[in-house]
C-alpha cells in the first residue's frame, strides 16, 4: 500500500465515523501519512485526529481512539496503535488482501452479515403505495442481515413513506421495476422509464447484473483453461498480495459492505445498498482484465489469486441483489 492509498484508507475510515454518528465533522479533503516519529511505531503515523479534536469537540485521544477500529478493519492494515497526543501509528500487513477474500469466499452470500441490530424489533408503518411495500419488503431481509427483526404494517402514524412512483412500474418486469424503486433514496422521485431495460452501461441495473454475469464467465473460461477451482488448490487467495495493486479498488469497495449493510438497515436505506453494488460492478468491470492468462501465458498462482478475488466480487453481488429482490443471472 503506498501512502497515497494509506491517505485514501484514512479518509474512508473518518467518513465511516461520521456516517455512524461516532464523529461530528466534516470530513478533510486530505489527510497526511508519513514515517513516525521519535515514540512511534509501525510503518506510517497521521496526526488526523490532533486536526479533527477542536471540530469533533473532542481530546484528540477520544477522537483517535475512535478511528482506530475503523482503519484496523481496512484491508492491507495489519495493526492501529495510538501514541502521544493522539497520533495513530499503523502497521501494514501481509496477508489482509488475502484474508478477505478468504471471509467472502467462506461465508458465501452471508458475507457482511452482523448483529448491529440483534434482538431489536423494527416495526415498519407503511402506507397502501407500491414503492412504499417493495421498499419495506426490501428492508425486511436486510435488517435480518444485522440480526433485527422487521414488521411490516398499514395505516397511520406512518414512518417509513417513500416518494412514490410516479406510474405504475410494473410494465418494466420485476427486476427492472424493483431497481427503479429502490435505487434512489427515498425522498427522490424514482424515475419510471425503460431505460431501466437497456443493455448499455449507461444503465447501473445492467452494469451490476452484467458484473455477475462476468465473473461467472470468468470461472467458467478459468475451468477450461485448467484452474477454475479457487478453493483447496495450494490456497490461491494467499497469493493476492502479488496482485493486490491491481485490485486494490476491487478489495476496498468489497471491504466496505459489511459497513454498508449495517448502514442501509440502521438507516432504513436499501439505495445505499444499490449504490454499493453499483461501485462492486464498476471495480470488477476494470479488474476483470487482469484474471485470465493472455497470449501463450500458462496459468499461474497470481491467475489463481485474481480469480479467487473475481469470485469474491460475484458472491457479494449475488448476496446483495438476492437482498434487493432481484435476480443475479449466470448469463446475460
Amino acid at each position: 500500500m503506498t501512502p497515497v492509498e494509506l491517505s485514501r484508507t484514512v479518509l474512508r475510515a473518518v467518513r465511516r465515523a461520521v456516517d455512524v454518528g461516532e464523529l461530528s465533522v466534516s470530513v478533510p479533503v486530505s489527510v497526511g501519512v508519513s514515517p513516525p516519529g521519535p515514540g512511534g511505531c509501525g510503518d506510517y503515523a497521521t496526526n488526523v485526529a490532533l486536526r479533527l479534536a477542536g471540530p469533533a469537540g473532542l481530546p484528540a485521544l477520544d477522537v483517535a481512539e475512535i478511528l482506530r477500529p475503523h482503519i484496523g478493519d481496512e484491508p492491507g492494515v495489519a495493526e492501529v496503535t495510538v501514541t502521544g497526543p493522539g497520533f495513530l501509528n499503523i502497521t501494514l500487513g501481509g496477508g489482509a488482501a488475502a484474508a478477505l477474500v478468504d471471509e467472502v469466499l467462506t461465508r458465501g452470500e452471508r458475507y457482511g452479515y452482523g448483529d448491529s441490530l440483534a434482538g431489536q424489533v423494527v416495526e415498519l408503518r407503511v402506507p397502501y403505495d407500491t414503492r412504499a411495500e417493495v421498499v419495506a419488503d426490501t428492508l425486511v431481509r436486510i435488517v435480518a442481515t444485522q440480526g433485527g427483526r422487521a414488521e411490516v404494517r398499514h395505516g397511520e402514524p406512518v414512518n417509513l413513506r417513500p416518494v412514490p412512483a410516479p406510474e405504475d412500474p410494473a410494465p418494466l418486469g420485476a427486476d427492472a421495476a424493483r431497481w427503479a424503486l429502490l435505487y434512489p433514496a427515498s425522498h427522490d422521485r424514482p424515475r419510471i422509464s425503460a431505460d431501466h431495460l437497456l443493455q448499455r452501461e449507461s444503465n447501473p441495473l445492467f452494469r451490476v447484473r452484467y458484473a455477475h454475469a462476468r465473473c461467472r464467465a470468468l470461472r467458467r473460461n478459468a475451468g477450461a483453461l485448467g484452474f477454475g477451482e479457487v478453493r483447496g488448490d495450494g490456497d490461491p487467495a494467499g497469493r493476492l498480495d502479488d496482485t493486490a495493486r491491481q485490485g486494490a479498488d476491487l478489495l476496498s469497495v468489497l471491504a466496505e459492505y459489511p459497513h454498508t449493510l449495517r448502514l442501509a438497515a440502521a438507516h432504513r436505506a436499501p439505495d445505499r445498498l444499490a449504490r454499493h453494488l453499483v461501485g462492486v460492478a464498476d471495480s470488477l468491470l476494470l479488474f476483470q482484465h487482469l484474471v485470465l492468462p493472455l497470449g501463450d501465458e500458462k496459468p499461474s498462482a497470481a491467475h489463481r489469486a485474481r480469480l479467487a478475488l473475481a469470485e469474491a466480487a460475484g458472491t457479494v453481488l449475488a448476496g446483495g441483489l438476492s437482498l434487493l429482490g432481484i435476480s443475479a443471472p449466470e448469463y446475460l
